[in-house]
């Protein structure tokens, strides 16, 4: 039998014996599809910035997102998300996003860096006071308060650009003994997509949950698409949220 043809076979065994594992090479693509297995005590979920200036009617940067978040039902997906992690045990990240006062002294700036600070987007009065932050666009989602809010959720602190590089996530998921990740949240091409990225680097399984985010859409400028592109070609998963709140849900029983 040919090398190649072995090899082929042995990643197919593999594949079906994994909990999320599709068809060994995507229809659209012909990339192989790792899979990813919850397993737990070293799976978590994470979702980035569940707040109001991404998910409410309300928030700032609604204009320009929330056509995409109505359409993939992102609200409810990652509410769902949430509850099925709580109902079954799975620990809980948060990795939030918000701007001070000095932050607005940057010297320097990317595009949206700097529409963000233009809008006031994710603003706070200060890192050690709360004033202002009830109902602000900083604030969660008010549906995510129950969960985020239970004394349990590991609230990380915040990014400042668009990845983890910047808080303690990394840390805070190795003090915890977790290596899997399940990722959801804001904004699909920006800091969901930068958390992958960076999480992969640092050596953690992730997959991501397609319709659990969602991203601007402007002329010319589709985030979400160049977002599921890259999901695709570097999670070790992509899947929507009825699967993997069916997948959370069997590792429970198992």
């Amino acid at each position: 039998m040919p090398n190649l043809l072995k090899s082929i076979l042995g990643i197919a065994t593999l594949a079906v014996s994994l909990s999320f594992a599709a068809p060994l090479f995507s229809q659209a693509a012909g990339l192989p599809d790792p899979g990813f297995k919850i397993v737990h005590g070293s799976t978590a979920l994470l979702v980035t910035d569940p707040q109001n200036d991404f998910l409410s009617p309300d928030g700032v940067a609604w204009g320009v997102v929330g056509k995409n978040v109505i359409a993939n039902d992102t609200v409810k997906h990652i509410d769902q998300l949430f509850a099925a992690a709580k109902a079954n045990n799975l620990p809980v990240f948060v990795s939030p996003h918000y701007y001070y006062k000095h932050d607005h002294g940057w010297k320097f700036e990317g595009a949206l860096e700097t529409l963000m600070h233009k809008i006031g987007m994710f603003d706070r009065k200060g890192a050690l006071t709360s004033e202002g932050f009830e109902g602000s666009g900083a604030d969660w989602l008010e549906q995510y308060k129950k969960y985020i809010n239970d004394g349990e959720t590991v609230v990380t602190s915040p990014h400042k650009v668009f990845g983890p590089e910047t808080n303690d996530l990394v840390l805070q998921l190795r003090k915890r003994g977790i290596s899997k990740v399940i990722i959801a949240g804001m904004s699909a091409n920006l800091c969901t997509e930068s958390h992958m990225r960076e999480l992969a680097e640092q050596g953690f399984e992730v997959m991501v949950v397609s319709d659990a985010t969602a991203a601007a859409q402007l002329p010319g400028l589709d985030g979400y698409a160049a977002a599921l592109t890259n999901f695709r070609m570097i999670a070790s998963h992509v899947a929507d949220t009825k699967s993997v709140v069916a997948s959370i849900r069997q590792a429970s029983t198992n």
